[in-house]
């Protein structure tokens, strides 16, 4: 007498993929305030007390470096932008109690942000650029003819890799020349003045390269469904030939 098979449990289901975790912005900005005006504001707070330039500028920048470390406690991931930029205002603040000049850590504003300027430049040829994470939270799924995944908005489009690549340019350029005014206004400046001017040109930088990016972007057609940016996806959701050869692309 044979045995009946018994029906086998149906296959348990596939894990479903995760989407990848993306800086929140209230939290960017909290740590832009952290690195950039805490520390300026504990300079005058400083000198307020009395203490003289070259103590006030070395506790000041001690704040940013326990910044870096917090963030690498909290994510437990090592970031090797961060761990660079550390440690050239590590090596600025040494330079300077070595030399007792305090102009040394007021060069470093213009160290690290021509440091960050090479890395934009360096990453334009990623898959994707660094600029395009830093704005994918804020801009993703409000532009495109149906607020397309930016995924499928750079394997498909030519012209959007082409947009993010040259923002990675104007970035980078504009950050280097901007670290190149900070050096010179660390030695030609008064010093009491500096942190001051730093923190008020940092502002400036964001919202002239907010600015010069966003007319960009207009140009190029990225905030318009209907341009010639989208013209690739527009043809492939009306020809389902143009849909499959856009779909091996």
């Amino acid at each position: 007498m044979s045995r009946s098979k018994q029906p086998q449990p149906p296959p348990p289901p596939a894990p479903v993929a995760q989407p990848p975790l993306r800086p929140k912005p209230g939290r960017t900005a909290l740590i832009l305030l952290l690195d950039i005006a805490a520390p300026i504001v504990l300079f005058y707070v400083l000198r307020g007390f009395g203490l003289s330039n070259l103590p006030a500028l070395l506790l000041s920048a001690v704040l940013p470096g326990l910044s870096t470390v917090i963030q690498v406690v909290r994510s437990r991931h090592f970031d090797s932008l961060a761990a660079m930029m550390t440690g050239a205002t590590v090596l600025t603040a040494l330079s300077a109690l070595i030399s007792g000049n305090p102009r040394f850590l007021l060069a470093k504003d213009g160290w690290i942000t021509g440091i960050y300027g090479i890395w934009l430049l360096a990453t334009t040829r990623s898959n994707p650029p660094v600029v395009m994470m830093f704005a994918r939270p804020l801009l993703e799924g409000r532009i495109g003819p149906d607020g397309e995944s930016w995924d499928y908005l750079w394997k498909h489009l030519p012209g959007f890799r082409r947009v993010w690549r040259t923002a990675s340019v104007i970035w980078g350029v504009a950050t280097i020349l901007d670290g190149v005014v900070r050096f010179v206004m660390a030695y030609s400046l008064p010093v009491n003045v500096v942190p001051a001017l730093n923190g008020a040109q940092y502002a400036v930088l964001f919202v002239l390269l907010q600015v010069v990016t966003n007319v960009y972007y207009f140009r190029a057609g990225m905030y318009d469904p209907r341009s010639e940016l989208y013209a690739p996806i527009r043809s492939a959701d009306s020809d389902p030939h143009v849909s499959e050869r856009v779909d091996r692309a």
